[in-house]
């Protein structure tokens, strides 16, 4: 990822070709998603809720 000259570059290691851009949105939203369920879960067990 670092190595590549833009977001806009295509990658062919899986079935189909991704972008560049479209993977690092992905990974963003999925850990997102996580840091969601990790902050629901701690609400649960200590009661307390986030800002």
């Amino acid at each position: 990822m670092a190595e590549a000259p833009s977001p806009d570059v295509v990658g062919t290691g899986g079935e189909e070709p991704i972008a560049l851009r479209e993977l690092l949105v992905h990974m963003i939203e999925e850990y997102a998603r996580h840091n969601g369920h990790a902050d629901f879960l701690r609400e649960r067990i200590d009661g307390r809720v986030g800002q």
